[in-house]
């Protein structure tokens, strides 16, 4: 069964470009690249789909030249599958393990411009490396993730529910009916997380143990992977690396606690090819004075979150064992305990924000921190909304733990932010008497509603 993707549309919508260019799918190992490709071949005549890891034969293909005449013609030829232009889809997968493959992308948008070509595989950000150039302009990227919420509740059933959410505003929230099933589905969704295959699982099964096994099948297929990142780099610091992340997310990331005597540039570099592999997503500490954010990041402090909170949680169990209080809290607490205890709600706000952004580019996250003495302020997060500044805080509720929102607006003369809550849908003001009763406009956005943050 073959779950709808976000990226679907986006997909379809290069299909019909007249002018369009080959296309890379970039994205960690298992996150779905593969069904949403052969899904789009679909709507072509016939797709012919190769993949390098199963069929090592066609790499040959690749290595005599990079005439992509002659090379679909073989291709053609081997597979027994007419190629026609603006009728076949040419995917080409697992195309990390052949990079002459990934080299004459560009001269199919060259040489051959009405075929339809898309390359995908894992590692992918490993071998584009080791390349001297793939084509800079003449190819186009694609970035895909797990699944978000709205994707799992989609393949869970629950379309008319969406719906209705997406008709819903700060003045007019959902009803208490409602917002309680959504609090309740997206408890399901933090245990069971987006990986395509163990929400597949769950929709089948709705069996947590079953689903679990699954998560631990590809976490140590993961791990199996750090052996082929680079050959230099000792595949049990980039293990340790990972587990420690898993321990820190959403927490400024401290290379000390990685353990083992690792140096810290050592470490530096386990993180920074885990965030290649797509793996961990790092979150930058920004001044947040202006746009773009990323022009005043400071790489210095960042925090990471790892790619799916059910893989999450899994890594958490097998780093300390026993996680079934944290299960627990997942399963029964109240809704303002499920924010306010634990770090997962808002590893989970940071991937919704990310992955509701156009698949088109890379995006990065952020935060904010002033560091004075005696007077730290943090903020969850700092977007791009509408051409401004945005802060985004996850919290539970109104009474407390704002105080660094306020700090950052009325240092940065802001308007409006965030909060992002297991709350219904809202709003309210704040009047500042510390800046001569400036008014701060807050939205409350639901963390299963963070989609509809425009």
């Amino acid at each position: 069964m073959y779950f709808e993707r976000k990226i679907d549309k986006f997909l379809l919508e290069w299909s019909k470009q007249k002018d369009h260019k080959p296309l890379l799918l970039r994205g960690a190992r298992q996150v779905g690249k593969s069904s949403s490709v052969e899904h789009l071949g679909e709507h072509f005549e016939n797709c012919v789909s190769i993949n390098f890891e199963k069929n090592p034969e066609y790499k040959e293909v690749f290595n005599k030249n990079l005439d992509v005449n002659r090379i679909v013609a073989e291709i053609s030829a081997i597979s027994a599958q007419p190629i026609i232009p603006g009728q076949t889809l040419l995917f080409l997968d697992e195309v990390q393990l052949c990079p002459e493959a990934i080299m004459s992308l560009r001269f199919f948008k060259e040489d051959l411009p009405c075929l339809h070509v898309i390359a995908a595989g894992s590692l992918l950000e490993f071998a584009l490396q080791e390349l001297p150039t793939f084509g800079v302009g003449r190819i186009h990227s694609m970035f895909m993730y797990p699944m978000t919420f709205d994707e799992f509740a989609q393949a869970n059933g629950f379309d008319e529910l969406l719906k209705i959410r997406d008709q819903a505003s700060s003045d007019k929230p959902l009803p208490e009916t409602i917002h309680n099933k959504f609090v309740e589905l997206f408890r399901t969704y933090l245990m069971v997380g987006g990986m395509p295959e163990v929400v597949a699982k769950w929709v089948e099964s709705k069996d947590y143990l079953q689903c679990q096994s699954i998560q631990d099948d590809i976490l140590i297929s993961y791990e199996d992977d750090f052996a082929k990142y680079k050959k230099n780099v000792d595949p049990t610091l980039l293990r340790t690396a990972f587990r420690s992340a898993a321990l820190q997310i959403t927490k400024k990331f401290t290379y000390a606690k990685v353990g083992n005597g690792y140096k810290t540039e050592k470490i530096r570099e386990a993180m920074q090819l885990l965030t290649l592999a797509g793996i961990v997503t790092p979150v930058t500490r920004s001044a947040a004075n202006g746009l773009p954010l990323g022009s005043e990041a400071d790489p210095s402090y960042q925090k990471y979150l790892l790619l799916d909170s059910g893989l999450q949680l899994r890594l958490m169990n097998m780093s300390l064992g026993d996680i079934s209080e944290t299960i627990s809290a997942i399963l029964t607490a109240s809704a303002a305990d499920l924010v306010n205890k634990g770090s997962l709600a808002e590893m989970v706000a940071g991937l919704e924000l990310l992955r509701n952004k156009t698949p088109n580019m890379r995006h990065e996250l952020f935060y904010w921190t002033r560091m004075q003495k005696n007077s730290q302020s943090e903020v969850d997060y700092v977007d791009s909304l509408g051409g401004h500044v945005m802060p985004i805080e996850v919290k539970a509720d109104t009474q407390g733990g704002m105080k660094s929102l306020w700090n950052m607006m009325r240092e940065k003369n802001l308007s409006n932010a965030y909060r992002i809550s297991l709350e219904n849908l809202g709003q309210f003001d704040y009047h500042d008497s510390e800046a001569e009763n400036a008014i701060r406009h807050v939205q409350i956005c639901p963390l299963y509603a963070i989609s509809q943050i425009k």
